[in-house]
């Protein structure tokens, strides 16, 4: 079914496949099988040798996760993509592939909690340099790379502060020096930002995020060359994690694409009402939100974004001891990690998502211990604000304590 030059959500529906390829079944078939039979010993051999194409076995490729493989691929505007069991899994999968011991991988000051984790307590036992930079400044790189720099790697939006990256200016620097460029996009969505058509090399995502879009699946995808995406298919995920995606969590996945396309509209036009009510607050002192025009990076989110996502970090008057406070009053917002489900979810980066920095590493790399971070849900936009309005410390309630 040709449908490369569809629209976004047409192809997040129908890319790559044909219903009546597969008996009329509207929707695509689970294929919940561990192995593959080949039509003889001969054909077996070949596909083991590269030779001919086919399955062989689902930690290798399965049917209905390259259906998703070829989705994701064409929304994020790359040749190939990949189905792993974690976000985490489509990250350490990338970098086992692409590093040696002697390498440096060079990253912005901002990363999740369990990627700083993997770079800085587990790759340095390899032999391998982590180096933070500020990139929001892309003359921080210029002066930094080298060619020992075999990774430059960074998050845009950056979870949890909301830095953003110029993808465009980061690759083109990175790229003179031979320098592989790895973006991750799980809170952008290619539906906002496709970092490849800016240069990018990989993109990887949490899958769990909006991309599965309902909290109910664990997953991992990675977008790239089909050269560097069949690497890290055959070394880094096969021989070094086994971060495997299974078949029915690609189906869940699958589920989810259909619906992205209306689903961020919604998520992003509620998180712009929402983020300019926060900013209104005599309670809240800072609101980092790519829509606001208080946002000190707004000329570049309006230039590598679609919109202005749904995420929002802000920060009590009166510190992290009223931001808890205001958290536990919260009747319908659940108190959780993660983000992009149709639920709103609230939580403390500081002592959640972000607990493996140390107070000191958080300091230095730009999370503050009052940060809160919101993900706007689905709900109705009043309702959630609402909820706000009656957690939100009032002067009564100020009174009172």
């Amino acid at each position: 079914m040709k449908n490369t030059a569809k629209g976004f959500a047409t192809r997040a529906i129908h890319h790559a496949y044909d219903p009546l390829d597969n008996d009329g079944a509207l929707t695509p078939p689970l294929h919940l099988t561990s192995t593959f039979a080949f039509e003889s010993a001969e054909a077996g051999g070949e596909m083991f040798a590269g030779e001919r194409e086919g399955y062989i076995y689902s930690r290798i490729s399965n049917p209905t996760n390259a259906l998703l493989e070829q989705r994701i691929a064409s929304l994020e505007g790359a040749e190939a993509g990949l189905a792993l069991s974690s976000g985490m899994g489509a990250i350490t999968s990338t970098l086992w592939t692409l590093l040696a011991p002697g390498d440096e991988v060079i990253v912005d000051k901002t990363l999740y909690g369990c990627t700083f984790a993997y770079m800085n307590h587990g790759l340095t036992k390899f032999g391998i340099t982590i180096t933070h930079l500020d990139l929001t400044d892309p003359d921080n790189l210029s002066a930094a790379i080298s060619d020992k720099t075999k990774i430059v790697y960074f998050e845009t939006p950056a979870n949890p502060n909301m830095r953003l990256v110029d993808i465009a200016a980061i690759s083109a620097i990175a790229h003179k020096a031979h320098a592989t460029v790895v973006v991750d996009n799980t809170y952008a969505t290619p539906y906002l930002t496709r970092p490849i058509e800016l240069g990018a090399d990989l993109v990887v995502h949490s899958a769990t995020k909006y991309l599965g879009g309902h909290g109910d699946v664990v997953a991992g995808l990675v977008a790239g060359s089909l050269e560097k995406i069949t690497e890290i298919r055959l070394f880094g995920m096969k021989d070094m994690t086994g971060a495997v995606m299974a078949p029915f969590n690609a189906m869940l996945i699958l589920r989810g694409l259909k619906t992205l396309a209306l689903r961020m509209e919604r998520h992003c036009a509620s998180a712009l009402v929402v983020a300019k009510w926060l900013e209104a607050q005599p309670s809240v002192s800072h609101v980092s939100f790519p829509g606001l025009e208080s946002f000190a990076q707004k000329d570049l989110a309006e230039k590598q974004m679609a919109l202005s996502g749904a995420m929002i970090a802000f920060e009590m008057r009166d510190g992290l001891g009223a931001g808890r406070d205001f958290m536990n009053r919260l009747k319908m917002i659940p108190r959780a990690v993660s983000l992009g489900d149709a639920e709103t979810l609230i939580q403390h980066p500081a002592s959640m998502t972000h607990s493996t920095y140390t107070p000191e590493e958080r300091a230095e790399h730009m999370i503050s211990d009052g940060l809160i971070r919101l993900s706007v849900g689905l709900e109705d936009v009043d309702d959630i604000l609402a909820d706000l309005e009656q957690a939100m410390p009032h002067k009564t309630q100020k009174a009172a304590q």
